[in-house]
Parts: structure tokens; sequence; C-alpha cells
């Protein structure tokens, strides 16, 4: 098998809502637009971003369950970006009015972190490895 890219599937109640969060704040660009769905990239990112209506509709991965399946159970989960420049990030998110749900923090480990929440509830990390002081 050869990976030749990857994409992190979201379902949520608002594709719209989530692709402009992610184009405003985060540098997205939206490659293809159809009911319930939206495709997003950036040139740099590692994968690609594909938002998608909840439910049955629109090619979600619940409409691929035989029928008389049950339902399978639901996860909760976070996209995390590493990225350069965070603490300045973090002052342009703010001025933005992006929803930061984890302000910005150094863990002793050597990893400056914030979360940001998008208005689906999608929470999305960004993280800095900085080394600890003395490593």
């Amino acid at each position: 098998m050869n990976i030749i890219a990857s994409a992190v599937l979201l379902a949520v109640d608002d594709p719209g809502a989530s692709s402009r969060f992610f184009t405003t704040h985060l540098g997205f660009r939206e490659v293809l637009v159809a009911e319930g769905v939206v495709h997003l990239s950036r040139d740099d990112a590692a994968t690609d971003l594909v938002v998608l209506r909840r439910g049955p509709e629109a090619g979600s991965p619940s409409a691929s369950r035989a029928e008389g399946q049950p339902p399978t159970a639901r996860a909760e989960g976070a996209v995390s970006f590493t990225v350069t420049g965070l603490a300045a990030e973090h002052e342009r998110l703010r001025r933005e009015g992006a929803r930061i749900t984890t302000p910005l923090r150094q863990e002793p480990w050597g990893e400056q972190v914030l979360r940001l929440t998008d208005p689906n509830g999608v929470v999305i990390q960004l993280v800095e490895w900085i080394p600890p002081s003395g490593a």
C-alpha cells in the first residue's frame, strides 16, 4: 500500500459553519463544495479536512452502515496541528474572536498548546514543540 493523501472526516450539524471557521481562522481553503459536504485543504497541511453533514445523507460515515446493523458507537476526538509561531497565532486568533477554549499554555515536557472550538463543537488543538529549559 502507498498512501498518497489523507483527510480527516468531520460529521457535524452545519458544514458551512465549520468551513467558515477553518477558512477564516486557520487558513484552509474550500476545494469542493457540494450539498452537505465541504472539502478543505491547505498547501502546507499534512491532511485535508472533509466536513460533512451528520446523518444518513451526504455520504456520512453512518450512511455506510449495513441495513439492520445496530448504530456504531460514537467517539469524540480533536483535530491537532503542529505549528510554528504559536504565541503569535494565539494573539491573532484572540483578536479575531475565535473561540479559544484552552488558552495558550506551556507544558513541563516542552509542548505549547492551545485549543479552539468551532461552531459545531469540533475541537482544534494547535501545538508547538519547544524544548524545556536545560534540555
